[in-house]
C-alpha cells in the first residue's frame, strides 16, 4: 500500500545527489544533429528488411520510388442523427519503403459535403500509447491487420500485386482479402436518388458520342456572295466552317487589302444556321416546352401542365453536312452564297461518307484596273527622293544610299576613286572659252563637282563653280513627278560634251589616275578598251593599205612619230569616226615611255628599312649560313642560294623586294653574288643608308592637279606596232 501524497509522507528524490545538471539527448556530432543520449526512447526504429546479395546500397537508393499500397476503411461514429449510427470511409494507405513514411488518401464520394483526399500527409506515424515512442514499420502492415493512426482505426482489406509480391519475398504470410463494407448512408442516398422523379422531365439528347468521334474535325468551304445588284455592292468572298462535333456553323469574311471595309473578327458567329429565315417570332413562341394550363398562384405553389406532344413547338430546319456541297447555294440569313470550293480534308470526308467528289467552280469576277499611284511633282526642296519620302509616310525618313557601293568606291589609301577631267566652256564669249575647269566625278555616289583653278590676270575669282551633287541630263522637265535621269560615270570621258546646270562643258583631258582607272575598268568605258578600239579602227579604215596609214600618221621611214602627227593622221584617215578618248587609248597603248629603273641605293634603303622595322641584327648567323653553302670558300654564291638562305633565316623582307635586290647585285657577274658585299649592303646597324626622297611611287591621286601638267603625257607613239596589229 502506497503512502498518500501529503507533506511528510513523500521522499526527496534529490537526496544524495551532488550534480543537478539537466541531461540532454540531442547534440551535434561532426556538425550533424543526432541523438547522443543513452535513453532508447528517442531512438528511431526502422523496418527490418533482410539484405540480399550484391552492393550494399542505402534504403533511399535501393527502394527509391517503391511504394506499398493497401486498400482499407475506417468507421466514423454519428451520434447526432437518429437514422444512422456510423459511416464507412474507404481509404488507400501508401507505405514508402525508402523512409518508412505513410500516407492515407480517402476515396472521393460524389456530393458528400465533406473534405476528401489526403487525410494523413506523408510522414512517419507513431504507434498508439504506450508505444508512442516508436513508429509504424513494414512489420505492422498486412492484409487483415488493424492500425491506429491519430485516433482512427484503419482496417487493411486488400493490397495490390506489387505489395503482395514484396511481402511474400520477405516471408510474410499474407491474409485473405476482404470486402470493404457498404456505407449505410450512401446506400440510403442511392435508394432515394433512384426513387426521385424530376418535376420537369426534359428529353435527353445524347451528343457525347458525336463529340468524341468528331472533336476537332472542321469542314471548310469557300463561299462567294454576289451583291452587285445592290447599290455600291460587289462580289465578296467568305469562308464557312462547319463543326462536325456539334453541327455549328460560322462564317468569316475574307477582306482583301485596301477594300475599304472594317475588319471584323466574324461575319456570322458560331451557331445553328436555319435554312429558311422568316419574321421574328413573338416572345414565348420559341421555347423548349409549352405550358398547357396553369392554375394556382404564380411561382412557388402553382400548378402547371406541360405539353408532352409539343403541339405548339415551331418546326425549324438547320443546315447539316448533308446540305453542303460545292456548287450549291445556301441562305445565310437572307444572303444567297455560292459554295465554290473546299479544302482537302472536306473532300476526303465527303468522298468517304457520301461517295461524292467535288470539283472547284471558277467564277468570272469583274476586273478593274488598279489605280496608278500619282506622285506629286518635285517641289524644289532637297532632292527628288525627299519629295517621294514625304508621300511614303507621315514621318519622312532620309533617303537611303547604296552603302555597299559607298564602301567599295570610297577613298582607300592611294585609291581615291575620283575621276578628274580638264574641261572648257562651249560658249560664244571669248572670255569664257579661255577659262579652264576641273570636273571631278566621285564614284562612291556618282556625284559631280566643278572647280575653277587660279589663272593669273584672268580677272575671275577661282574656286568652286558647281556644288557637288548628282547632275541631271539636259532636256528634262525639272518640276515633274518623274525622277529625272542623271549623268553616269561611263558617260564622262575625254572628248565628251556634258551640260551641267545649263553650262556646256567639253572634256579635253584627264589625269593619269583617271586614264589608268578607265583602262582597268574597260568594260564600263568602251573608249578605253584597246580591243574594241582596234576593231573599230579596222572597220573604219576599210580597204586602205598599210602604206597609206603609215603616211597618214607621219611615220615615214621611222617607226616612231609624235603624238600630234599621230592624232591628226588618225582623225583625217578615219574621217572623224574616232573620238578623242579612243585616239588617246591607242596613243597610250603604243606610246614610247622611258623605263623608270629604281636606283640601287633606293633598293638598298628599302631593304635596310624593312630589317630595321623587324629589328633584325643577327648578321653573324646569316654569314655562317652563307659560308656553309659556299663549299669552295670562294665568297661567291648563286642568287638563288642567297635567296634560299635568307628565307631559311626568316628575314622579314618582302619576296619581290628581296629577289629584285639580289638580282641587281648579281647582274654584272653572271648571276653570282658576293655574299660579303650582300651582308655589308643589308647591315643597317654598321652601314646605314638614309631613305632617299626620290623613291618612285605608283600612280596615285594628285590633289594639286590643275589639268596643265604634261610630265606623264604621251610624247611619241610607235606607229609601226599599231600597223602590224591592224594588218
Amino acid at each position: 500500500m502506497s503512502l498518500p501524497f501529503l507533506p511528510g509522507n513523500s521522499f526527496n528524490p534529490n537526496l544524495g545527489r551532488d550534480k543537478f545538471h539537466q541531461p540532454h539527448h540531442f547534440d551535434y556530432v561532426n556538425n550533424v544533429a543526432m541523438n547522443t543520449g543513452d535513453d532508447k526512447k528517442y531512438k528511431q526504429n526502422h523496418s527490418n528488411i533482410p539484405r540480399g546479395t550484391g552492393a550494399m546500397a542505402p534504403a533511399w537508393v535501393a527502394f527509391d520510388k517503391q511504394v506499398l499500397k493497401f486498400d482499407g476503411y475506417y468507421k466514423e461514429s454519428v451520434v447526432e442523427r437518429g437514422s444512422e449510427n456510423y459511416r464507412v470511409h474507404a481509404v488507400r494507405i501508401y507505405f514508402y519503403l525508402e523512409d518508412d513514411t505513410i500516407q492515407v488518401v480517402s476515396n472521393k464520394t460524389t456530393n458528400s459535403g465533406m473534405p476528401q483526399g489526403t487525410i494523413v500527409r506523408r510522414s512517419r506515424v507513431s504507434r498508439p500509447p504506450p508505444n508512442d515512442s516508436t513508429f509504424y514499420t513494414i512489420e505492422d502492415l498486412n492484409v487483415g491487420a488493424q492500425i491506429e493512426m491519430y485516433g482512427k482505426v484503419f482496417k487493411l482489406c486488400d493490397c495490390d500485386q506489387f505489395t503482395r509480391n514484396f511481402l511474400r519475398k520477405l516471408g510474410v504470410r499474407i491474409g485473405e482479402p476482404e470486402e470493404v463494407p457498404l456505407d449505410p448512408y450512401n446506400k440510403h442516398r442511392k435508394t432515394e436518388q433512384e426513387a426521385m422523379q424530376p418535376l420537369r422531365p426534359y428529353e435527353r439528347i445524347d451528343k457525347l458520342g458525336q463529340f468524341l468521334e468528331h472533336s476537332g474535325h472542321v469542314l471548310r468551304f469557300y463561299l462567294l456572295w454576289d451583291d452587285t445588284s445592290s447599290l455600291f455592292g460587289d462580289m465578296r468572298e467568305f469562308v464557312l466552317h462547319y463543326y462536325l462535333a456539334d453541327d455549328d456553323i460560322e462564317v468569316k469574311e475574307v477582306i482583301p487589302n485596301n477594300a475599304g471595309r472594317d475588319t471584323v473578327p466574324m461575319f456570322l458567329n458560331k451557331g445553328k444556321l436555319p435554312k429558311s429565315v422568316g419574321g421574328l417570332p413573338l416572345p414565348g413562341k420559341r421555347a423548349d416546352r409549352t405550358v398547357l394550363n396553369v392554375f394556382g398562384p404564380m411561382g412557388r405553389g402553382g400548378r402547371y401542365i406541360l405539353d408532352a406532344l409539343k403541339s405548339g413547338a415551331l418546326a425549324e430546319e438547320f443546315y447539316t453536312d448533308a446540305d453542303l456541297s460545292v456548287g450549291s447555294v445556301i441562305n445565310v440569313w437572307g444572303r444567297k452564297m455560292l459554295i465554290c470550293d473546299c479544302d482537302e480534308f472536306t473532300r476526303e470526308y465527303y468522298k468517304t461518307k457520301y461517295g461524292t467528289e467535288f470539283q472547284p467552280i471558277k467564277v468570272d469576277r469583274p476586273t478593274f484596273p488598279a489605280p496608278q499611284r500619282e506622285v506629286p511633282p518635285y517641289n524644289g526642296i532637297g532632292i527628288y527622293e525627299d519629295t517621294l519620302g514625304n508621300c511614303d509616310s507621315l514621318l519622312p525618313k532620309p533617303p537611303g544610299r547604296d552603302f555597299m557601293k559607298f564602301m567599295e568606291k570610297d577613298r582607300n589609301g592611294l585609291e581615291s576613286n575620283i575621276l578628274r577631267f580638264a574641261a572648257v566652256l562651249l560658249s560664244k564669249s571669248k572670255l569664257d572659252r579661255e577659262r579652264r575647269f576641273i570636273v571631278s566625278l566621285f564614284l562612291s555616289d556618282d556625284t559631280i563637282s566643278v572647280f575653277e583653278p587660279l589663272r593669273n590676270n584672268s580677272g575671275i575669282t577661282p574656286g568652286k563653280f558647281i556644288e557637288r551633287g548628282r547632275q541631271e541630263k539636259p532636256g528634262q522637265e525639272k518640276f515633274s513627278s518623274k525622277t529625272p535621269e542623271f549623268y553616269k560615270p561611263n558617260e564622262l570621258y575625254v572628248g565628251a560634251k556634258v551640260c551641267l546646270q545649263d553650262f556646256n562643258f567639253y572634256l579635253v583631258d584627264a589625269d593619269e589616275y583617271t586614264y589608268n582607272y578607265m583602262e582597268k575598268h574597260s568594260n564600263e568605258w568602251p573608249q578605253a578598251n584597246i580591243d574594241l578600239v582596234l576593231y573599230k579602227l579596222k572597220s573604219v579604215l576599210g580597204g586602205k593599205s598599210a602604206e597609206e596609214v603609215s603616211a597618214a600618221v607621219g611615220c615615214g621611214g621611222n617607226d616612231v612619230t609624235t603624238y600630234e602627227k599621230f592624232r591628226q593622221g588618225l582623225m583625217s584617215i578615219s574621217g572623224g569616226m574616232l573620238t578623242e578618248a579612243e585616239v588617246i587609248t591607242l596613243a597610250r597603248y603604243y606610246g614610247c615611255k622611258p623605263e623608270q629603273a629604281v636606283p640601287a641605293e633606293v633598293l638598298r634603303a628599302a631593304v635596310q628599312e624593312s630589317l630595321r622595322r623587324a629589328n633584325f641584327e643577327n648578321f653573324a648567323d646569316l654569314k655562317k649560313a652563307l659560308m656553309l653553302r659556299d663549299t669552295e670558300r670562294s665568297g661567291w654564291l648563286f642568287a638563288a642560294e642567297v635567296r634560299k638562305t635568307c628565307l631559311a633565316m626568316h628575314i622579314n623582307i618582302q619576296n619581290d623586294l628581296l629577289s629584285h635586290f639580289i638580282a641587281r647585285l648579281g647582274e654584272d657577274h653572271g648571276g653570282n653574288v658576293d655574299y660579303n658585299k650582300f651582308l655589308q649592303a643589308i647591315n643597317w646597324r654598321d652601314y646605314p643608308v638614309p631613305i632617299s626622297s626620290s623613291i618612285p611611287v605608283p600612280i596615285r591621286f594628285d590633289a594639286q592637279w590643275t589639268g596643265t601638267s604634261e610630265k606623264d603625257g604621251v610624247k611619241q607613239v610607235n606607229c609601226r606596232l599599231l600597223i602590224n596589229d591592224i594588218f
